[in-house]
């Protein structure tokens, strides 16, 4: 009798989902559409809407926790990264990539408690009162990323460092997930950071003219005519905006403070002094 030959296994591709909330759901539209094999869900404005209600539910916690267990989060967050650094580089991300990628998430969680006495200050006043200013965040920012893994990094980190909550459009989905999947095991509540993947030149409108968000940081724009779009977009409720021209484009380079204090209030205090 001939061999009976063993059934061919069929591998299971992985669906990329959204990260909205410390969940991962699939779009609401249904949508998906192909990155090199791979199954993406194609974020739509009700994801975005979604996405911004979670960061607004999140926000005000976030910016409530201290400052050390922010930094310890971002550590923690690095310490994953570290540990799924095959994974990334089967994606295609350069194994130097993830390495600065990890060294820039320790590199914020060690600004944490620091940034606040930088930016901070007591001004000297006429009068028996104490001025004293401190930073404060902005609140939801939305993102336009950069498709790398260490652009993505960039944009992410000082925004949340500094008590912001941020919804993320990701035009390099396989490693901006792979990345939530990080963050989600690493103690960041949910909500804190949300990622959509997709067309940001589809989505990213709705999250420049929504009301309840408070900057936008258009980093990963690199079309003019877009770009002048959503600040246009953005000016309907005074939102802040980190435009294209205000980044770096080498995110090996030293970031230095702009990118925290960028996304940062200051609020001034008059209070007297005792006799």
């Amino acid at each position: 009798m001939p061999k009976s030959s063993a059934p061919t296994r069929l591998a299971v591709r992985k669906t990329y989902k959204l990260y909205i909330g410390g969940a991962f759901p699939r779009s609401e539209s249904g949508r998906t559409y192909l990155v090199k094999g791979d199954n993406v869900a194609l974020a739509s404005r009700k994801d975005v809407r979604d996405a911004v209600s979670a960061a607004r539910k999140a926000q005000a916690k976030w910016a409530g926790a201290t400052a050390y267990n922010r930094g310890q989060i971002l550590y923690r967050a690095a310490e994953m990264l570290e540990g799924r650094r095959k994974e990334f580089t089967a994606l295609g991300v350069p194994a130097a990539e993830v390495e600065a990628a990890t060294d820039r998430l320790v590199w914020y969680a060690g600004w944490s408690d620091k940034i606040a006495q930088v930016v901070g200050a007591a001004n000297p006043v006429a009068g028996p009162f104490f001025n004293l200013s401190a930073p404060e965040p902005t609140g939801v920012v939305g993102v336009v990323a950069p498709a790398s893994l260490l652009g993505l990094v960039s944009v992410i980190a000082p925004a949340i460092v500094t008590g912001n909550t941020v919804v993320v459009l990701a035009p390099g989905p396989q490693a901006a997930i792979t990345l939530a999947e990080v963050l989600a095991t690493s103690d960041l509540p949910g909500g804190v950071v949300n990622i959509l993947t997709g067309h940001p030149a589809e989505t990213a409108p709705w999250l420049a003219s929504h009301d309840d968000v408070n900057a936008l940081d258009l980093t990963g724009v690199d079309d003019a005519a877009l770009a002048t779009e959503l600040e246009r977009a953005a000016a309907g409720n005074l939102k802040r905006v980190l435009r294209p021209a205000e980044v770096a484009g080498d995110f090996t380079a030293d970031p230095g403070l702009h990118p925290m204090t960028a996304l940062l209030e200051t609020k001034t205090v008059w209070h007297p002094k005792g006799f």
